[in-house]
């Protein structure tokens, strides 16, 4: 049994917050229409208080479903609890799975393929695009190397799935020596605004792509 893909609702605060902005999701599904959702952890969930957010994400018509804290069961339980329902977003993109530190690689990488089989059961025709576990620790360290497993398992696993890719997010953050930035991870887990560009821009990049494919097929058949 995988205790990652088993859908958990958490329930480790006393203030009801979790489950507050799982509500307040669903909420937004029944009142927007999204060409983009992004769902997952703190990652995610920074990112729309960062200036990328309103210049690059905004502009596509995202939703952030991201709550920080969150691992893969909790997405898997906001995903089958209504999260996806109500909307018909031309793309969903995924990042969740560093905050599972006491379960294998292969584990956590079989989580994330669950919750992209759950999403593709609810949103058949959206591009999936998982963004890769970013790397973590200021020098070189065991969930480091985790999270490089996690990525290669994915990727592996992943190939070859109709609308569905996964992108890099690790794209300058570890130095030539193998160090991390305070200047990009202030704590060396979370992204500041530096850490961000490096790390988002690319998807941003893909994320357009993706939506003008969904746009030229829609025109095609027509």
């Amino acid at each position: 049994m995988n205790p990652c893909a088993i859908p958990e609702m958490r329930s480790d605060e006393k203030d009801g917050r979790w489950l507050s902005q799982h509500n307040h999701h669903i909420s937004e599904t029944k009142e927007r229409e999204p060409e983009v959702v992004l769902i997952g952890d703190s990652i995610i969930h920074h990112l729309q208080l960062r200036p990328i957010w309103s210049e690059l994400y905004e502009p596509l018509h995202c939703l952030n479903f991201g709550i920080s804290g969150d691992k893969t069961q909790h997405v898997l339980w906001r995903i089958q609890n209504g999260e996806l329902d109500n909307i018909r977003p031309k793309v969903v993109v995924i990042h969740v799975g560093t905050n599972n530190v006491d379960d294998t690689a292969e584990h956590v990488a079989d989580a994330i393929v669950a919750i992209v089989n759950e999403t593709r059961a609810r949103l058949p025709e959206a591009y999936i695009l998982v963004v890769e576990l970013l790397p973590r620790g200021q020098n070189p360290n065991p969930l480091r190397d985790k999270n490089s497993e996690v990525n290669r398992i994915i990727n592996v696993k992943l190939n070859g799935l109709l609308k569905v890719a996964t992108v890099c997010g690790d794209l300058g953050l570890v130095q030539p020596d193998g160090t991390i930035s305070h200047h990009d991870m202030p704590d060396f887990l979370h992204l500041s605004d530096a850490g961000y560009r490096k790390a988002f821009e690319n998807v941003s990049e893909v994320l357009h792509q993706l939506v003008f494919a969904v746009e030229e097929d829609v025109a095609l058949s027509e």
